[in-house]
């Protein structure tokens, strides 16, 4: 006979704390790299932007989400092997397409400073093709 097991919810609160106090950690390392970036004007804060430094409560930013979104489907009914096997792909493809996203933008900023920044640069128009609308 199958048995319901108990829903995750130490597990979905501890994902949830993880990524909120990692997320946090994140935009704040973030704040001191670009002041001291815009304080010093040099690069070499770019590769520290880069590095471990942001590297980690980025990674624990994922990890936490990745556990809470677990945890989510788990509690609605999901076997963990199915929600771990959906949420961890989806969770590391999300947390690459913002990395890619982030260091474009850590490139432009490194070549010519708050000016060369390119918002319509950084959308998917660039990766997928859009066809301009006619204006008769």
């Amino acid at each position: 006979m199958y048995e319901i097991s108990q829903p995750p919810y130490f597990l979905l609160g501890a994902g949830l704390l993880t990524g909120l106090i990692s997320c946090t950690a994140f935009i704040t390392t973030l704040k001191l790299l670009v002041k001291d970036w815009k304080i010093s004007g040099s690069s070499r804060v770019f590769s520290q932007m880069r590095g471990v430094r942001i590297v980690l409560p980025f990674g624990g930013t994922a990890i936490g989400i990745g556990i809470f979104l677990a945890s989510c489907l788990q509690i609605f009914a999901f076997s963990a092997q199915f929600a771990y096997g959906f949420a961890i792909p989806l969770t590391l493809l999300l947390a690459a397409l913002v990395w890619f996203q982030l260091t474009r933008l850590f490139d432009q900023l490194e070549q010519g400073g708050v000016k060369a920044i390119n918002i319509d640069e950084l959308g998917l128009g660039r990766i997928i093709p859009q066809s301009k609308p006619n204006r008769e």
